[in-house]
């Protein structure tokens, strides 16, 4: 039997989709966590744990799976990584305590370590003669629509059935649809790298050259991104309930707040060819800077448009960067190189909201909340070192 190619345009579908159903996956925990710690128990420190186990596992497997795909291919790793999240979260749901809640979210976690080093990687060589910021874009702003889905669909749930029954269904119908996936485009071949393409397009080899310490600073910088994105998405929130937001309140708020970060991840792919990675991050980063301690002081009627706005700046660099580290490395060794980015990546989000639940348990939410302005902050004068590697035109 045959087994075609997929064109670059499936495979753009293909791993938007894979996308979706992850992120939803992921961003589900956040609109709970208020439910979960009062049903619980649990201290700040604790639901910080919690958010930074279930997406810091992803860190685990992203080199391993990286360095398979470069022999097998990202169809099947893809599917049956959003098949693990997805079994994951069943077993949170079906947890009566933090301690068994705490072991699935590792669990679950594990699986998610498959996605964004094997789409980016699988979209950025589809792409890799035209268009590759854009499609990359593309692929990172459809994660958003899964994050938009999620509140709207977690806060229903919640309302009608509580926080473990909304983890279990959702899981259910994660593996439904990856078992619907798989029969439907069994015999669809992804496409693999070439393992022949050792340097870069310029011809100097990866290791020799000054884009192996480009890629370190990237590598620094979007670790940091992680760190604010993580940050606010779990003590957002909290401070939302500090502006007397109930459930459906702050579910609406974080739907705002993703659908901003949709638009900014779209559209600051394609920025990234006209206007340059470095004054992306500058926009977006200062922005989310500012915003990040204003929403402690923003006036109810006032909260929807900034969460709207911030959720641009959140997450629109984060396009810039993924598109950014395809300049980087070389074609056919980007799954194993986008492996090692996101793993590095990862670093901010096991650490922040650690870092930032202590801070709120010691020193209160509001001085939580200033830290992580700063820390934003000061990705801005991070981000000039990379103009000296942009500004040459070797790719």
């Amino acid at each position: 039997m045959s087994n075609p190619q997929m064109t670059p345009r499936r495979i753009l579908i293909f791993g938007s989709a894979m996308h979706i159903w992850s992120d939803l996956i992921f961003a589900l925990l956040i609109p709970l966590l208020p439910v979960i710690k009062d049903s619980l128990g649990l201290t700040y420190a604790e639901v910080g744990l919690l958010r930074s186990t279930h997406s810091g596992a992803t860190a685990v497997l992203q080199v391993p799976v990286g360095f398979l795909a470069e022999y097998f291919g990202e169809f099947w790793m893809l599917v049956t990584g959003n098949l693990w999240a997805s079994a994951g979260l069943i077993g949170m749901g079906l947890s009566n305590g933090f301690w068994l809640l705490f072991i699935f979210a590792i669990v679950g976690g594990l699986g998610g370590g498959t996605q964004h080093p094997l789409a980016s990687s699988m979209v950025s060589r589809a792409y890799n003669d035209s268009g590759r910021s854009a499609a990359v874009g593309t692929v990172n702003f459809s994660g958003d629509l899964g994050k938009m889905i999620a509140p709207a669909l977690g806060g229903i749930l919640l309302i009608t059935f509580g926080w473990g029954s909304t983890m279990l269904y959702i899981g259910a119908a994660g593996i439904f649809l990856m078992l619907v996936t798989s029969a439907f485009n069994r015999n669809l071949n992804m496409g693999r790298p070439k393992l022949n393409a050792t340097t870069l397009p310029s011809g100097a080899p990866l290791e020799e050259s000054p884009q192996n310490k480009a890629f370190i600073s990237l590598s620094f910088i979007g670790a940091l991104d992680n760190a604010t994105r993580t940050g606010v998405l779990v003590f957002l929130p909290f401070i939302l309930v500090g502006h007397g937001m109930g459930t459906g309140e702050i579910s609406t708020a974080l739907f705002l707040l993703f659908s901003g970060g949709a638009a900014g991840k779209y559209v600051c792919g394609w920025l990234d060819g006209k206007i340059g990675t470095v004054n992306i991050i500058w926009i977006t980063k200062g922005m989310t800077a500012v915003f990040v301690v204003l929403s402690l002081y923003t006036p109810y009627l006032l909260i929807w448009p900034l969460v709207l706005v911030m959720g641009v700046g959140l997450n629109g660099t984060s396009s810039a960067l993924y598109a950014t580290v395809a300049k980087f490395v070389p074609t056919g060794r980007r799954a194993r190189y986008y492996g090692f980015f996101y793993t590095t990546n990862e670093i901010g989000t096991i650490g922040a909201p650690l870092l930032y639940g202590f801070v709120a348990d010691v020193f209160g939410l509001v001085r939580s909340t200033y830290v992580m302005g700063l820390v934003t902050f000061a990705i801005l004068p991070l981000s000039l070192g990379l103009r000296k590697y942009l500004s040459k035109d070797v790719l």
